[in-house]
């Protein structure tokens, strides 16, 4: 009989649960009019959307409360009506704990504590120094490749993708040849628009080869965290490649659309540019910040599932409630964030969630920001004139990926 193969529990958890009224943006920057809306009328509402119940959260204060909560739940199949909704097929697939094995974003202290402790003893900073070294080697690299073919140039084909896969496959140990096909996959794997068979299809590669690799460190170990990590005798393969797959496809995607983005929001507001090539450093930490803060291209927000009654001001969630902490909306919160409709690279540094918050904060929040600082610096240093090569309007946004951000970026510069 034909088996059909797991799916990635990850992508699993990051299909989205909001209806499109509330996730198309005005523009590339600005949140969705009717979520501004419901921004305006206050910080919880309910909300329906494929006939399910849901809470969306639109307060920076109510987000973090509920983000550290323990009694609001990463993992959905601990609720039982959301278990028993799917095909039992489908039950089988999503919910045997061996499709989500290492994959610790989708689960709970003190099965996600184990995780974690064991991945953040890896990010010393001895490791970091070396990252920062080689993202430095990597930007060069890909700035030496664009200047040479001369403008114009696709930003995102030619820089913002290939530097976080690459980064992120130096990290894990990726050897050289195989990176480039990874690109193309996480795509597809974060692309909404992907079906089912199609998502099954491309985890599937990705877990196959992620179990070669890892078999590979553990015969043969070298200086990466994969083989670190199989060097504790801590984690069983299944959980080496869950995790290994986790890190690649948060690891580069986000940050990717992050450096696209930021040009682009730099692009389209030349003052700030300005200022920020004048002070690179004086003013990359502040902007860095402001970016992740303005751009938040989380763009389905945080989703939690209530394991008990929370009361939120007036409100009652109640056991098996779907809350989704929508990230953009909390980002723009006035109350923690004056005027939050500018984009100010000086901006006094403020908090927000584009790396989450409570124990599943993202631990590669420092990495990112460094691959961030030195992207922008150099792109900034290398390319005098950077620019638009065709008008703003022409920009086109991605509307069916988890990771919001744009398709093509084409940038020109003096040569």
């Amino acid at each position: 009989m034909k088996t059909t193969p797991k799916p990635d529990a990850v992508l699993d958890a990051m299909r989205p649960v909001l209806p499109a009224d509330l996730m198309d943006r005005v523009g590339a920057f600005d949140p969705a009019p009717r979520l501004t809306k419901l921004s305006s009328q206050g910080p919880i509402h309910r909300i329906e959307h494929n006939g399910e119940q849901l809470w969306l959260v639109t307060s920076h204060e109510v987000a973090r409360t509920l983000l550290a909560d323990p009694r609001m739940s990463a993992d959905r199949y601990k609720v039982k009506r959301l278990r028993d909704k799917l095909h039992p097929e489908m039950r089988e697939k999503f919910v045997d704990s061996g499709s989500r094995t290492g994959a610790f974003i989708t689960t709970d202290p003190p099965d996600h504590t184990r995780y974690r402790r064991l991945l953040a003893r890896q990010f010393t900073m001895r490791r970091m120094r070396t990252l920062t070294e080689r993202i430095e080697q990597i930007v060069a690299e890909r700035l030496d490749v664009m200047i040479a073919a001369g403008p114009p140039a696709d930003l995102i084909r030619d820089f913002a993708l290939p530097v976080p896969s690459l980064v992120i496959c130096e990290l894990l140990g990726v050897p050289t040849p195989d990176r480039a096909h990874f690109q193309g996959d996480t795509i597809e794997l974060l692309d909404m628009a992907t079906d089912l068979e199609g998502l099954i299809e491309v985890g599937t590669r990705m877990h196959r080869y992620m179990r070669d690799l890892v078999r590979h460190k553990r015969d043969r170990p070298e200086d990466d965290l994969l083989s670190e990590l199989a060097a504790t005798g801590a984690m069983s393969d299944d959980e080496l490649v869950g995790l290994a797959n986790l890190l690649l496809i948060a690891g580069h995607e986000t940050t990717t659309n992050m450096l696209g983005l930021g040009v682009l929001a730099l692009l389209e507001h030349p003052e700030q540019l300005r200022a920020l090539r004048d002070d690179p450093q004086g003013l990359m930490g502040t902007a860095v910040e402001e970016m992740l803060r303005y751009l938040s291209i989380i763009d389905t927000g945080i989703v939690r599932y209530a394991l008990a009654e929370v009361h939120v001001g007036e409100v009652t969630i109640h056991e098996g409630d779907t809350v989704m902490c929508s990230v953009i909306a909390a980002n723009r919160d006035a109350a923690e964030c004056p005027d939050p409709g500018e984009f100010r690279v000086d901006r006094p540094r403020t908090r927000h969630l584009s790396f989450g918050h409570g124990v599943h904060q993202c631990l590669g929040n420092e990495l990112a920001r460094v691959e961030m600082s030195v992207s922008f610096r150099e792109l900034l240093r290398r390319l005098p004139g950077l620019r638009l090569a065709v008008p703003a309007e022409h920009v086109r946004v991605r509307t069916t990926s988890t990771i919001f951000g744009v398709k093509r970026l084409p940038v020109t510069w003096d040569s």
